[in-house]
Formats: C-alpha cells, sequence, structure tokens
C-alpha cells in the first residue's frame, strides 16, 4: 500500500476536466508542497485558465504538461518519476460517441492500453482509472470502450511481474454539476419555460465530485490491485430534478437518446459472485487473481454480497428527494440557485 504526502509524485490524465480540478483543489489544500502533481491534457486553453487558479509559482510542484493518452510515446515521458497516476481522460458524451466511434475507441480504449504500458515501463506504483457505470451491461458504444478500458487495467496487474506496481479501478454514476450533465443542462433551459425529459421513468445514480475525488484518494492508499470500486451512493428521479429546477416549466417527453438506458447499473448479477461490502463501497474482485473473495474479505474487513445481487439506480434502496436535490444544488452546483 502507499501513503499520500508531499514526498508522492502524480500524474491526472484528462486534468483539466470537471474531475480534474477538483482532484487538484483537494490535493493541494492537504499537500501544498507536493512533489509533483502532473497536469496531463491537450486543450491549452483549459491549462491556461486552470493555471490562473493553480499557479505554479505558488506551487512549486505543479506542472502542465500538453499530451495525449493516444500518444505514447509523449505519455512515457510524462510519467517518468512519476508514483501515482490518476486516469480521467476519457471522450465521455454517449450521443457524440455513437456518431464517432473510432474516435471513441482510440482514445478510450487505445488511450488506456497507452496509460498501461506507460506504467510499466517507469517508475509508476499505482494506477487508479475511472470507469463509469455505463461500463456495466454496456449498451452504447461509450460504455463497451470504458468495459474494454476496465478489462485492460484488471489485465495488466497479470502482467507486472516484480514491480511494486498495481492497477485498480474506481466506477461510480452520474457526478452532479458536472459539464454535460442533466443538473446544469436543466439550469440553463429553465429560462425558456421548457425542460426536455426524455424519459419520466430514468433514474439515475448521484455522486459530487468531492465524493468522488476522496474514493479514488482511498483506492489509492486501500486497492490490494484489480478492484473495480463502486461507492454506495443514492439515486434520483429525472422528473424530481425537473420538478426541482423547473417546477414551473412545461416538461416535455423528448424521448430517449441513442445508446441511453432507463436506469443505470452499476454490480450486474453476474458480478454478484465476485463482489464484496467494504462498507462506504462495493469492490468487483477479478475473476483471475493472487486473492481469492475469501482472502481479500480477511484482509479488507469485507463481507461478500448474496449471490445474485445485483445494484441499480432504479432499484435503488435510497433516492433523493426534492429537498435534498436542492440542498445539493446550492452545494456543489450554484450557491445562488432558487425557484
Amino acid at each position: 500500500m502507499i501513503k499520500l504526502d508531499n514526498n508522492i509524485s502524480i500524474l491526472i490524465t484528462g486534468g483539466t476536466g470537471s474531475f480534474g480540478k477538483k482532484l487538484v483543489d483537494i490535493i493541494l489544500k492537504h499537500f501544498p508542497n507536493i512533489k509533483r502533481l502532473v497536469i496531463y491534457s491537450r486543450d491549452e486553453l483549459k491549462q491556461f485558465e486552470m493555471a490562473q487558479q493553480f499557479s505554479p509559482s505558488q506551487y512549486p510542484g505543479l506542472r502542465y504538461f500538453i499530451g495525449d493518452v493516444r500518444d505514447a510515446q509523449r505519455l512515457t515521458r510524462a510519467c517518468e518519476k512519476i508514483d501515482i497516476i490518476v486516469h480521467a481522460a476519457a471522450l465521455k458524451q454517449v450521443p457524440t460517441a455513437e456518431y464517432n466511434p473510432m474516435e471513441c475507441i482510440r482514445t478510450n480504449v487505445l488511450g488506456a492500453e497507452n496509460v498501461i504500458q506507460a506504467a510499466l515501463d517507469t517508475e509508476v506504483k499505482r494506477v487508479v482509472a475511472l470507469s463509469t457505470d455505463k461500463a456495466a451491461a454496456p449498451i452504447n458504444l461509450y460504455g463497451a470502450t470504458k468495459l474494454c478500458s476496465d478489462k485492460l487495467f484488471i489485465a495488466a496487474n497479470n502482467i507486472r511481474g516484480s514491480r511494486d506496481l498495481s492497477f485498480s479501478i474506481v466506477r461510480y454514476g452520474n457526478v452532479m454539476g458536472s459539464r454535460g450533465s442533466v443538473i446544469p443542462f436543466f439550469l440553463h433551459k429553465r429560462h425558456e419555460g421548457i425542460l426536455p425529459i426524455t424519459d419520466a421513468q430514468m433514474t439515475r445514480f448521484n455522486i459530487t465530485l468531492t465524493e468522488g475525488v476522496k474514493m479514488v484518494l482511498w483506492a489509492i492508499e486501500n486497492a490490494l490491485g484489480g478492484e473495480i470500486f463502486v461507492p454506495r451512493i443514492p439515486s434520483y428521479k429525472i422528473t424530481d430534478v425537473a420538478k426541482t429546477i423547473g417546477p414551473d416549466c412545461k416538461h416535455t417527453i423528448v424521448g430517449i437518446r441513442p445508446g441511453e438506458k432507463i436506469h443505470e447499473e452499476m454490480i450486474t448479477t453476474s458480478d454478484s459472485f465476485t463482489t464484496v461490502d467494504l462498507g462506504a463501497y462495493y469492490a468487483i474482485l477479478p475473476t483471475q487473481a493472487k486473492y481469492t473473495v475469501e482472502e481479500y474479505c480477511k484482509v479488507m474487513g469485507a463481507t461478500a454480497v448474496e449471490p445474485g445481487f445485483s445494484y441499480n439506480s432504479g432499484s435503488n434502496d435510497r433516492f433523493l428527494s426534492i429537498e435534498e436535490i436542492r440542498s445539493l444544488i446550492r452545494q456543489h452546483v450554484d450557491p445562488n440557485f432558487s425557484v
């Protein structure tokens, strides 16, 4: 296991995204004198804007690297003298992936392979990759590419040899307030008086950026390698989000988009035989690992779930109320939100 402190060097792929910025914010608050914190992304404007908030002059260990996970050579160079990789880079929009499948594959699948090879070829000790609920029983290309990515990272533990290196995954649902998500979209559209709802029965898991970041930091310090960590989080009904944001708006049913599910799933019944309960999180263990489910439970203080267990946003045991959604929007999206 590894301990986060000021002597650690971390690289974040896709570091200028919503998750990357929050991760950097939390890391620098805890470790302002961190040895090295590399923001690796391909957008120079986003890096310039991010540097206005997190300046290398204030944080000497902070570095901004222009690069794409598709570029194996550049990625390997960026990973020199790095201890931890947090892999957040991905093409994430479902309709975009359906229309541009090869581009999505090049970034999400081949990019994942490049991250793995870079970690194997340098001194990296831990890799934590971000997944998505859409990777469980995927019906769209984005989910399929992330499932492939997950499989690559899990299998990478089998080829690490004698290296002090492990690969693990964090999988969670919709991040409240992230770019392209439903809440900012509804906040923008409510001024037009109409909120387009894909399906009245639709549900989604909900997690805040802070919760997602804390989960990744926990995984860095506690993962044994090969796990897919899944948080125990509430769900919401899309109609409740619409009632919260635009109670006086017209709610128009527009139909689901290509590759979209009515309910999201993070653990399937097929996963149940290797899934354990850690309390705040579940962990789906690899079918080929150096430890058994029993051994893992003993080391981690976990409990195996019942065969046939599944974790679905529609059958979740906890749903956010309208009042809770309103409070979370004020805390994490818009402090001035009112209806």
